[in-house]
This record gives structure tokens, sequence and C-alpha cells, in this order.
């Protein structure tokens, strides 16, 4: 079972702290790339928190590129924290782009001359 801690007092929502807890598992080798994590159930009673906050997390993890979800094999991991965070910062650069009205298109290229 992954060491993974939460603060009820801490002023971070839950399962920001379950995903915080979880990267830094990740990170340190509790979990390698390959490896399937506890059912988010078994997590959530560890943890005391409610299996939705647990599945939250793992849902953004997922979104980051860490976690991948299969249907009847359970939530692998697939990356490292560093790619996720590649990836994060990534869609918030897409987004922001197109608040200001550049096309992705637009943007790769901008990307591919930034170097």
């Amino acid at each position: 079972m992954l060491t993974v801690k939460v603060r009820k007092d801490d002023p971070a929502d839950l399962f920001e702290q379950v995903a915080m807890e979880l990267r830094r598992a990740i990170a340190e080798g509790e979990a390698k790339p390959g490896e399937r994590l506890p059912p988010a159930k078994d997590l959530a009673a560890v943890l005391g928190v409610n299996t939705n906050t647990v599945l939250r997390a793992l849902r953004l993890l997922r979104d980051e590129g860490i976690l991948e979800f299969r249907r009847g094999r359970g939530i692998s991991v697939v990356g490292i924290p560093e790619r996720g965070q590649v990836i994060k910062q990534a869609r918030e650069l897409v987004h922001y782009a197109r608040t200001h009205g550049v096309r992705v298109d637009e943007l790769i290229e901008i990307i591919r001359n930034a170097d």
C-alpha cells in the first residue's frame, strides 16, 4: 500500500491533497510505471475520505498523463509527475492562446520557432 496521507485542517481541497500525495509517491518510486494502484475505495478507506474524493484525484492524474484507467484492469501508473506537469502546462497554454485568438496550429508554429 502507498504511504499517502491528507490533513483535513489543510486549506487545500482534499482531492488536491490526494493527487499531490499520489504524485509524490510516484515520484519517490513507491509506485512505478506499469504498476497498478490499489482500488479507489481502498485508498479512500486508508485516507479516511470519500471514494469520490479519491476518484476526482485519480481523474486529475489521468488527465495529467500520470495514470491510465483500464476497464477490468484497474488504474496503472503510466508516467512520472514531471511529464504530467508538462502536459498540464501545455493545456493551460493552449487555453490561454485560444482566449487570445491564437489557433492551435499557430501556437505550434510559435513553439517551433521559440527554440
